[in-house]
């Protein structure tokens, strides 16, 4: 047995273990690189409850902090977005009208950097994503930025929770381009390649690569790994988002591509009692970065629809704050290209530290 093939089958025997003792959430991220610039990044959300999501227009020009106290970061945002929340005091989804496309998922391994006298201006990590939408409008953009590290990324509990908030970004552009951004044993560590196009939860990115080396050789045409757990979504999703067409017809690219994302979700009212980490796919949602629509699609509704951010305002002087109400457990239905039904609100605030 070479020693390749004896380090992927420890890890292999390992996310078997952690996936059952590490009390997480379970998402999904990949992307499509279709012929003619046709990019499409689909994403699901998964969780144990209800994570009061609700669909947000976020104009330029509005000023942000990093709600991590007096050593903060601070910036307006240079580029409009259409978010969806988390609790609507966080942004964990969403796609900017430049294109740049945005997720945080669910990483236990995470753990950020120590946030004390003298350290980098704070960014709490429910701005993490909205900070990335609002100033860049390439995945290269983004990551010369980060490489920098202008802040500390700065974490809470989850709301309702005794547990911290552990994350890991990805990014995706127009042009394909992806990154993936973690923070391993305090150290900020970025994976920048267009070939990253899948995301799931544990083990760490540079693990899920072994493991799906493992089942790259083993081919998907004879065999997939069905479970719920990440490193089995992770390798389903990557041989299925290169397997299927490339259609040149954008709305069967779009229908193909939604199969990936459904393909990798976890059935409504699943619960594993021996495994909590596997939760409930709640929502997904799929960017076609080209024509500039963002696709949400609620397990409880009977309906997809879409944002058209090519027809929202986004400018600083007559742009403005709207909200999508999308209900408890984003219950309420809507369909076909839901732009106008957003309402002009009060922008919500971000969870940060305590002041």
């Amino acid at each position: 047995m070479t020693s390749r093939r004896a380090t992927i089958l420890a890890l292999l025997a390992t996310s078997l273990v952690t996936s059952w003792q590490i009390p997480a959430s379970a998402c999904t991220r990949l992307v499509y690189l279709g012929p003619n610039d046709n990019i499409v990044t689909a994403r699901s959300m998964d969780w144990k409850s209800d994570v009061a999501t609700n669909l947000w227009v976020l104009p330029r020009g509005m000023k942000r902090s990093g709600e991590a106290g007096p050593n903060s970061i601070e910036w307006t945002s240079r580029y409009g977005s259409v978010v969806a929340t988390g609790y609507d005091v966080s942004t964990t989804d969403g796609v900017n009208e430049a294109g740049l496309s945005a997720n945080v998922l669910w990483l236990a391994e995470s753990e950020y950097p120590k946030f004390e006298n003298g350290s980098k201006p704070g960014l709490t990590i429910a701005a993490w994503a909205q900070y990335v939408l609002d100033n860049f409008a390439t995945v290269a953009e983004a990551v010369a930025v980060l490489e920098k590290e202008p802040f500390t990324i700065v974490t809470a509990n989850v709301p309702g929770e005794n547990r911290l908030t552990t994350l890991h970004l990805s990014m995706s552009d127009a042009t394909g381009d992806s990154a993936i951004v973690e923070y391993i044993a305090g150290k900020q560590v970025i994976h920048h390649d267009r070939k990253y196009q899948v995301m799931t939860n544990s083990p760490i990115f540079e693990q899920q690569l072994a493991l799906n080396t493992y089942w790259k050789q083993i081919s998907g045409t004879v065999m997939l790994p069905g479970t719920n757990r990440a490193s089995d979504r992770f390798a389903r999703a990557s041989f299925y988002v290169n397997a299927i067409p490339k259609d040149e017809d954008p709305n069967r690219a779009l229908a193909s591509v939604f199969s990936v994302i459904r393909n990798v979700s976890v059935p409504y009212g699943l619960t594993t009692p021996d495994e909590p980490n596997i939760s409930s796919t709640r929502w997904r949602t799929v960017v076609d970065h080209k024509r500039k629509l963002y696709f949400f699609e609620s397990a409880l509704t009977p309906n997809t629809f879409w944002v058209d951010l090519k027809a929202i305002d986004f400018s600083k002087e007559s742009g403005a704050v709207k909200k999508l109400d999308l209900g408890e457990n984003q219950d309420h239905t809507y369909s076909g290209n839901a732009t106008s039904a957003f309402k002009d609100s009060a922008p919500f605030k971000f969870l940060g530290l305590a002041k």
